[in-house]
C-alpha cells in the first residue's frame, strides 16, 4: 500500500490541477471584464501595440513549457536507462561469480538473489518513501556482505579473477547511487512557480483578447484554454515523478524481475 508520502503526492497533484484550473478560469474572466471596460477607449494603434506584448508573453509561455517538458522527458528516459544499467551490472557481477572457488559460490549466489529482490522493492514500493528507504538500507547491508564475501573468496582464486570480478562489483554498487540521485532530481520548484505564474498571466491576457470577440462560444474557448494548459503543466509535473503518479516506470523494472527469475 502507498504510505503517507504517496497520499501527500496525490493530494499535491490534485491541488495543483484544481488550483491551476480554477485560477486560470478566474484570470480569464477577469481579463474579459477588463477588456470590455477598455473596449471603447482603445484605438487600432493601441490594440496592435498591445498585441505585440501579448505575443511576446505567450511565446515565453510556450518556451517555458517546451523546456520544462524536455527536461522532464530527458530525466524520465535517464531513469529508464538506469534500470537497465543496474540489471546489466548485477547480471554481469553474478555471472563472474563463476571465477570464484566453487565452495564460496552458493552463499554468494544466494546473497545476489536476495540483493536483486530487495533492489526491485526499493522502487516497486514507491510512492511509499519510508518503505522504499527501508529496503534501500537492506540493500546496502547486502552490498557489504557480498563485497566482504567476494574479497574472502578471491584469496583462493586466480589473480586474473580479481581483475574481472572487482570492477563488476564496483559497477553494481555505483549504479545504485546514480539511481538514487536521479530519483531525487526534478525540475526546480522556482521554474514550476514561474510556469504557474505565466499560466495565470497568459489566462488574463487571453481573457482580455476574448473580450473583443462577440460570439456565444467564448465560454467554450475559455474552458478549453484552461483545460489544455492545466493538463499540459500537470503532465510535466507527473513526468518528473514517474514512480508516483499516472506515468510509471514499472515496465522497465521487468529487466530486474527477469534477471531475478534467471538466477539459479
Amino acid at each position: 500500500m502507498a504510505g503517507e508520502s504517496g497520499l501527500n503526492y496525490n493530494a499535491a497533484a490534485f491541488l495543483l490541477i484544481l488550483g491551476l484550473f480554477a485560477g486560470m478560469l478566474l484570470m480569464l474572466f477577469i481579463g474579459q471584464w477588463l477588456g470590455r471596460r477598455s473596449l471603447s477607449q482603445e484605438t487600432d494603434v493601441v490594440r496592435s501595440r498591445l498585441t505585440g506584448v501579448e505575443t511576446a508573453i505567450f511565446g515565453l509561455m510556450g518556451l517555458m513549457i517546451a523546456f520544462a517538458f524536455s527536461g522532464a522527458a530527458n530525466r524520465y528516459e535517464m531513469r529508464r536507462q538506469l534500470v537497465v544499467d543496474e540489471a546489466n551490472a548485477i547480471g554481469t557481477a553474478y555471472l563472474r561469480l563463476d571465477l570464484l572457488p566453487a565452495a564460496s559460490q552458493p552463499a554468494l549466489r544466494e546473497k545476489f538473489r536476495q540483493y536483486t529482490d530487495v533492489r526491485t522493492k526499493v522502487y516497486e514500493l514507491l510512492p511509499d518513501i519510508s518503505a522504499s528507504e527501508a529496503q534501500a538500507a537492506i540493500a546496502v547491508t547486502l552490498q557489504n556482505e557480498i563485497w566482504a564475501g567476494t574479497l574472502a573468496a578471491l584469496k583462493d582464486a586466480p589473480p586474473q579473477a580479481t581483475i574481472v570480478v572487482i570492477p563488476a562489483l564496483n559497477q553494481m554498487i555505483d549504479v545504485t547511487t546514480t539511481r538514487a540521485i536521479a530519483m531525487r532530481t526534478h525540475t526546480p520548484r522556482l521554474i514550476f512557480a514561474v510556469l504557474l505564474i505565466l499560466g495565470m498571466v497568459c489566462s488574463l491576457l487571453a481573457g482580455y483578447v476574448l473580450a473583443y470577440t462577440n460570439t456565444r462560444n467564448v465560454r467554450l474557448h475559455v474552458i478549453t484554454f484552461a483545460v489544455i494548459v492545466t493538463l499540459t503543466i500537470y503532465i510535466i509535473f507527473d513526468l518528473d515523478y514517474p514512480r508516483f503518479g499516472f506515468i510509471r516506470l514499472d515496465f522497465a523494472d521487468k529487466a530486474l524481475f527477469d534477471l531475478l527469475a534467471g538466477m539459479k
